[in-house]
């Protein structure tokens, strides 16, 4: 693989703590509702604290995944785990319009082959074919590696 690094995607440290802090007050919230005005019904009090715990789970997924970097090569994107999201020879498109099945600020890729679950809560998460980059990152990195990709993609292969 290609060590030539084409471009970063990194969450900013601004917009990690508003998102983990509102997944975080969420969950408190939704724990403090459930224990100091508990619900007459057993079944809503344990949807509220299931609910509850699984925000405050989630806060903690987003704070540790957002503290990886999306990096660009020219056969890969991968993370800086080392995680591969997708290799460019299998992407068949990029997705990043406005009516596209996207996170905020980021893009979609459609690959030719599926590919494992995986899910990185504000940065990336994949399935099957579709890998989904955004959330807590700056639209003005994620255009970009975006455009490079597509520029990638569609370059006829020299011969």
């Amino acid at each position: 693989m290609s060590d030539k690094e084409l471009a970063r995607i990194k969450a900013s440290s601004g917009r990690r703590v508003i998102g983990t802090g509102a997944m975080l007050a969420l969950g408190a919230l939704m724990l403090y509702l459930a224990f100091a005005t508990p619900p007459q019904n057993p079944v809503w009090l344990g949807f509220l604290i299931v609910c509850g715990l699984f925000a405050l789970w989630t806060s903690q997924m987003l704070w540790q995944a957002t503290s990886r970097i999306l990096i660009l090569t020219d056969e890969a994107l991968i993370d800086s785990e080392g995680d591969v999201l997708a290799r460019i020879d299998q992407i068949a498109k990029v997705d990043r319009g406005a009516f596209a099945m996207k996170p905020s600020n980021g893009f979609v890729i459609f690959l030719k082959e599926p590919m494992p679950k995986a899910w990185h809560p504000g940065l990336w998460w994949r399935l099957g074919k579709r890998v989904a980059v955004g959330g807590v990152t700056s639209g003005a990195e994620t255009k970009p590696v975006a455009d490079i990709i597509t520029m990638k993609i569609t370059k006829p292969t020299e011969e």
